[in-house]
């Protein structure tokens, strides 16, 4: 195998004026936890990838945040694949869904991966065109908090620290107070 499999967070139907924190809490978690990328689809708004490219720059690793347009065309020609890299596999989170502790298992780990978060109403067609459809509870919640489940199950036995190489800051862990380096100040 010449590469690696992917892990990107896709969320559907970002609207500016509603979502613009909760895309980014949505990035900011996927990074934190092992994602590779994210593609958004909806309203454009650049400050949620520059955010998220600052947030990368500072503190390490590589995110790759994108926008993108028609979602349904995309996760279609992510499970086909490509000269580059196998089909793909589409997660789809939903309160609706298998429990994640049965689907998660069942998932390969060698292709690529979407894991699609969506926003405010997602088409009905995504149910068809998702490998799996997964829920953290049937219960309305937080998609946030669904993609934290989601991301720790799936990253259980990874080391995620080692994937936030060359940063400019970084937290230690302290039992007490603050312990951060900053390279600018104290090289690493």
């Amino acid at each position: 195998m010449d590469w690696l499999p992917t892990f990107d967070v896709i969320r559907l139907g970002h609207r500016v004026d509603r979502d613009k924190r909760m895309t980014s809490h949505l990035g900011l978690t996927a990074r934190a936890l092992g994602a590779d990328g994210m593609v958004i689809f909806g309203d454009h708004d650049p400050s949620i990838v520059q955010t998220l490219t600052e947030v990368s720059g500072r503190f390490g690793g590589k995110f790759n945040a994108r926008f993108g347009t028609n979602p349904m065309g995309y996760l279609k020609k992510f499970k086909q694949g490509g000269e580059d890299c196998p089909a793909g596999t589409v997660i789809h989170l939903t309160m609706y869904g298998e429990s994640h502790l049965e689907a998660l298992p069942k998932v390969r780990r060698d292709r690529p991966v979407a894991l699609v978060v969506g926003g405010a109403k997602v088409p009905g067609e995504l149910f068809g065109i998702a490998d799996y459809n997964v829920s953290v509870g049937n219960q309305p919640h937080s998609e946030v908090a669904a993609l934290a489940i989601t991301m720790s199950e799936w990253f259980k036995s990874v080391a995620l620290e080692s994937r936030f190489s060359n940063p400019e800051i970084k937290v230690l862990p302290s039992k007490s107070g603050k312990s951060i380096f900053d390279r600018k100040k104290e090289p690493l």
